[in-house]
């Protein structure tokens, strides 16, 4: 990013929820969601298009063009979308609840001619892209042997994808944090997505021992995911317009990494998820003042 001080941009994951009436929505039905929801923030993340592989007979489902159009048409100049690339193209095998529980290697897997139709079919939003994040499930040794042949397979599909996108990178396993990963992520240009939750260590604990690799990157991802999907939801029931597990001390931590990563010159972006803790939007709030205005964006 040429903004050689950094910046720090705060959304969500997903913007579709009516119980933000009054957070973020001026009525809970009825309304252009995005268009209101980007009034009030700078960034946000469409999960929607990751969902794209479901059985072998169905192919792989791509943005409808309309959606694309829609979307670009509802922001303004300035606003970015943090976008997951489709899992048609992450996922090793089809998912064994849509195979009857056999495993069924996935075709499209890292198909750089797939990735370009993607791309082409979101070309009218590519004024407003931040990072297209690749997002890998848990890789056990059934599907990929090793941390090696991940990156030997991963850097020949990078090889082959268009250039002058901000292409990102998450992976769910621990093990795979390692100096070749770091150094592979440099190499080829893709920024490092941190989560918290699905059995990952926390952002800091990453952080504290990373912080030299990751600082080399004109971009990084901070997703606050949550450990509990489930539990959250239970808590909740589903109805995510309230705090119900606070995290001061991580919030606290979390904050402070992304300004010292904005203060090395990185584009820092901080996607919440409702599951963190049980209210998107309530916890940007909570954030915006660790910040202290270091960088930051939020509106």
């Amino acid at each position: 990013m040429s903004n050689p001080h950094g910046k720090i941009r705060i959304g969500t994951c997903s913007w579709k929820y009516p119980e933000w009436e009054g957070l973020v929505y001026s009525a809970p039905k009825g309304i252009d969601y995005l268009a209101e929801y980007a009034r009030k923030y700078s960034t946000v993340e469409i999960d929607q298009w990751f969902w794209s592989l479901f059985t072998p007979a169905a192919g792989a489902r791509l943005p409808a063009p309309a959606d694309v159009l829609r979307y670009r048409d509802a922001v303004p100049e300035g606003f970015r979308f943090s976008v997951k690339a489709p899992n048609s193209i992450t996922l090793t095998h089809y998912y064994p609840r849509n195979t009857g529980g056999k495993p069924v290697s996935n075709p499209y897997f890292l198909s750089p001619d797939l990735f370009q139709k993607f791309l082409s079919l979101i070309d009218p939003l590519k004024p407003f892209l931040g990072p297209v994040m690749f997002q890998f499930e848990y890789l056990n040794k059934m599907k990929m042997p090793s941390p090696g042949m991940f990156r030997d397979r991963l850097g020949e599909f990078i090889d082959r994808i268009p250039e002058g996108y901000a292409y990102a990178m998450e992976v769910r396993n621990k093990s795979y944090f390692t100096r070749g990963y770091f150094d592979f992520l440099l190499e080829k240009k893709l920024a490092p997505v941190l989560i918290e939750g699905y059995w990952m260590p926390p952002i800091t604990e990453v952080y504290q021992k990373w912080r030299d690799a990751i600082q080399g990157h004109s971009r990084v991802v901070l997703r606050l995911m949550g450990k509990d999907r489930e539990g959250m939801a239970k808590i909740t029931g589903n109805r995510w317009d309230r705090i119900v597990a606070p995290k001061d001390k991580d919030l606290t931590a979390i904050a402070d990494i992304a300004k010292d990563l904005a203060k090395s010159g990185a584009a820092v972006y901080i996607n919440v998820n409702n599951h963190y803790e049980g209210c998107a939007p309530a916890t940007i709030e909570r954030i915006k003042p660790l910040l202290q205005g270091d960088q930051a964006r939020s509106t």
